[in-house]
């Protein structure tokens, strides 16, 4: 597969490459600031995109946005995300919303390009538009939505299941013997609870997202 790779520390793109290199794909591109990314993806959409979330210019997570903004320009773009911490902000975003359908998606910790094995086999699912997230960042994606999903009653979990199972407010009316104001009240009380406001886009794939987290599904 080819691949570009955007990190500030030259050493650990070097090391990522090499190692990606030694197992037969095609190392096509190397960034060193967001803006850098963009060019080169913007020349030629690779298979994969691996990139760091705070990168220059700005320091914040430059990478992070970067790669949400190609996925707005090309679509579907394979994007593995490194990170030095666990930020379920970060991950949060990536996974939620239109962006969790922009193809292949990975957020892992730099601690796991250690595990070569495992990290190579990551990127090759990510590549082939598959989802891989860090045993460490699920767990804290998991703490909080449990922690928001506990605020909601029996009957507004009954809802957001069958949300979750892709039913339509009528269809989840028809299914409850509810009337359509009833369930409007129950999703906008979901999504009141788990702190999705009326500007944010997507709430009702976030609040779904969220509910699957909890139950260690995706």
């Amino acid at each position: 597969m080819k691949i570009v790779i955007a990190d500030d520390s030259a050493l650990l793109r070097e090391g990522v490459a090499g190692l990606l290199t030694r197992r037969g794909h095609d190392i096509v591109g190397q960034a060193a600031d967001a803006e850098e990314l963009c060019s080169l993806v913007d020349g030629c959409v690779p298979d994969l995109v691996i990139t760091d979330v705070r990168m220059p210019p700005q320091m914040r997570d430059d990478g992070l946005v970067a790669a949400l903004s190609l996925r707005q320009r090309h679509g579907a773009v394979n994007v593995m995300v490194l990170s030095q911490y666990v930020a379920p902000a970060y991950a949060r975003e990536l996974f939620s919303g239109e962006h969790a359908t922009g193809g292949g998606t990975g957020y892992l910790l730099k601690d796991r390009v250690a595990e070569v094995k495992d990290f190579v086999a990551g990127c090759e699912t990510v590549a082939a538009g598959g989802v891989v997230i860090d045993p460490q960042v699920a767990s804290e994606l998991m703490a909080a939505s449990s922690r928001w999903l506990t605020t909601l009653t029996p009957r507004e979990r009954e809802v957001l299941e069958l949300m979750a199972e892709g039913l339509s407010n009528a269809q989840i009316a028809q299914r409850l013997f509810l009337s359509g104001a009833a369930v409007a009240k129950h999703v906008s009380n979901i999504f009141t609870k788990l702190g999705l406001t009326p500007d944010e886009e997507n709430r009702r794939v976030r609040a779904i997202l969220m509910y699957l987290a909890e139950r260690g599904i995706g």
